[in-house]
């Protein structure tokens, strides 16, 4: 397929994913109950086999050997995998403790930050338009800091964790399905040594009498691993400027969750700073859009001289 245009395939899996994603907090609403940590054990180990058996169907298997004799890639993917269940952790805790518009506001802020990272860390040039836009996203976080007192954690340690995981797993030399099942299979064994210590304690959630929390213990694979997978192959078949776009249904779909199913209060400073992110989000989006039109009109050029 032509990278510079969108597959319908690809549209409808990135799709899907984002609205996935969105609805998600219903689901981590529901183990409100239950500890952080022991959701997060529980999603790594649940991820395992569903993972294993996309690697298995596509015969990517022996990718992850090599990988595995790495050290190097060994040493990469255990940052990676740190950096993905820190930011699960503090999402799961974010949702249960009532602090879902703030997860919001991190995955509104995040695609700022990764282009920051880009300018800061790549030295890749930035348009006046984008420099904008980061800066409307700090002045945002500025006002919730200042009515608040206090910086909003939540959403800044969701965008940093995700923003630097999503910047080292470019440096992954791996696939994606095979980055997260190295990811998560670095992450078994301590999971499992959490699990047997809440189980030798007393204190584990799992097949305990409560068929409910088992059942949702045991589905966390399927709501982690599954997205992430679809999410991995769709996003090949998109242009880049199509999947910034499509990005911001998951925080849309999570803050309208968080006020209007789960009756959190939005408040004078984030009446101020959502619109104010809103704003940088179009005008990084129409950036986007252009930077994406010029690309596309200048590969065009080329094509049209060597057909004539």
């Amino acid at each position: 397929m032509n990278s510079s245009e969108d597959s319908p395939k690809g549209l409808i899996l990135a799709t899907t994913v984002y609205i996935v994603w969105g609805v998600l907090p219903i689901y981590m609403k529901a183990l409100a109950h239950i500890p952080p940590s022991e959701v997060i054990a529980h999603r790594v180990i649940w991820s395992i086999p569903i993972a294993g058996l996309v690697l298995w169907a596509t015969g990517r298997t022996a990718d992850l050997r090599r990988a595995m004799q790495s050290p190097r890639m060994l040493g990469m993917a255990a940052v990676t995998a740190t950096l993905i269940s820190v930011n699960w952790g503090i999402y799961v805790w974010a949702i249960g403790a009532g602090h879902a518009l703030d997860a919001a506001l991190g995955y509104y802020i995040n695609p700022l930050f990764s282009i920051f990272l880009g300018a800061m860390l790549l030295r890749e040039r930035l348009s006046p338009a984008q420099w904008v836009a980061i800066g409307l996203a700090a002045a945002a976080v500025a006002v919730l800091t200042w009515e608040t007192g206090r910086l909003p954690v939540v959403a800044l340690g969701l965008t940093l964790t995700w923003g630097a995981y999503a910047f080292l797993k470019k440096w992954l030399p791996i696939g994606p399905n095979q980055g997260f099942f190295l990811e998560v299979l670095l992450l078994l064994a301590p999971a499992l040594l959490y699990l047997g210590y809440l189980g030798a304690t007393g204190r584990s959630h799992f097949l305990t009498g409560d068929a409910g929390s088992t059942w949702l213990l045991l589905g966390c694979g399927v709501v982690t691993a599954v997205p992430l997978i679809l999410y991995a192959n769709g996003a090949k078949l998109l242009r880049l400027s199509t999947i910034g776009i499509l990005q911001y249904i998951a925080p849309t779909m999570i803050a309208m969750t968080a006020v209007l199913l789960f009756g959190e209060e939005f408040g004078r400073a984030r009446m101020i700073a959502f619109p104010m992110i809103w704003a940088s989000l179009i005008i990084y989006t129409v950036s986007l859009l252009r930077q994406s039109r010029r690309e596309r009109n200048g590969a065009a050029g080329p094509a049209a001289l060597d057909a004539r």
